[in-house]
């Protein structure tokens, strides 16, 4: 996704063309169909729809336009998937944001729940001695009562 993001998405006569790709060029790809439309010689490869078999009795410059238009086409849906990944992309960054927000949230929600739990139990035992205390003092009031009476 990183070299998605570096990708530049830049415009030649009105067409969009997806720069930093390895060893493609778009030039030199439709100067070489554009050399052999005007030879006559027709792609080498029959099958495909590039140009449809109605494009065969097209002429040259009418072909040039076809494969322009398709060109065309075909870099905006690549101009489109481009800006879908960034769009993603950043998506992604922010819900990584989120976590590791929500991460650091939970560290420090269970640091106050240990300290909490460890004062609980100290006032526990404070609670269990004053009880104890308590009770021994009770104690004391009864048998000075009857010492009184």
């Amino acid at each position: 996704s990183s070299k998605i993001r570096n990708m530049e998405v830049q415009s030649a006569d009105g067409v969009a063309v997806l720069e930093d790709c390895i060893g493609f060029s778009l030039t030199k790809t439709i100067s070489k169909v554009e050399e052999k439309l005007k030879k006559g010689v027709l792609p080498d490869c029959q099958d495909d729809d590039i140009i449809p078999r109605v494009g065969n009795e097209m002429g040259a410059e009418a072909q040039i336009r076809l494969l322009k238009a398709k060109l065309r086409v075909t870099q905006e849906d690549l101009a489109n998937v481009v800006f879908e990944c960034r769009k993603k992309d950043d998506e992604n960054q922010n819900l990584e944001t989120r976590l590791k927000d929500a991460e650091e949230e939970n560290t420090r929600l269970q640091r106050t729940i240990s300290l909490q739990q460890s004062q609980t139990e100290k006032y526990k035992m404070l609670s269990q001695e004053a009880n104890k205390r308590n009770e021994g003092l009770q104690q004391q009031v009864t048998a000075l009562e009857k010492v009184l009476q």
